[in-house]
């Protein structure tokens, strides 16, 4: 038992995940039938509002291509010799899509190490 998580702090960690999409145009309130005790049937899924999550998923992959690409365009400029362009900047960039891609690769982990113990579950 002391290898699986608690359901209080893994239902505290999926509302808190939750509040965090509202960045991408969701509720950030918790309605009725995101609570455990809202479930008028056992078993019975709601419909919840705001982007699904292979939309948020979708959208967070798209933000770190466009700044893998605004920092792949602003290093060119900067090979091609813009004035307008400071070698600090083309480091942060480039730190800053490192950074994003970095995360976006522990996110996939993260999804793929849930699906296998999902798949491994005993019926």
């Amino acid at each position: 038992m002391s290898d699986r998580m608690d359901i209080n702090r893994l239902l505290i960690e999926m509302r808190s995940i939750k509040q965090q999409t509202s960045a991408f145009g969701g509720p950030g309130a918790l309605t009725a039938k995101d609570r455990v005790d809202g479930a008028q049937q056992p078993g019975q899924v709601g419909q919840v509002n705001g982007p699904g999550f292979g939309k948020v998923l979708e959208q967070a992959v798209n933000k770190v291509n466009e700044v893998q690409s605004a920092s792949s365009s602003m290093a060119e400029a900067y090979v091609r010799g813009d004035q307008n362009i400071d070698v600090t900047d083309v480091m942060i960039a480039s730190q800053k899509a490192g950074v994003a891609f970095d995360s976006m690769v522990q996110v996939r982990n993260k999804l793929v190490e849930a699906y296998r113990d999902v798949m491994n579950m005993p019926i």
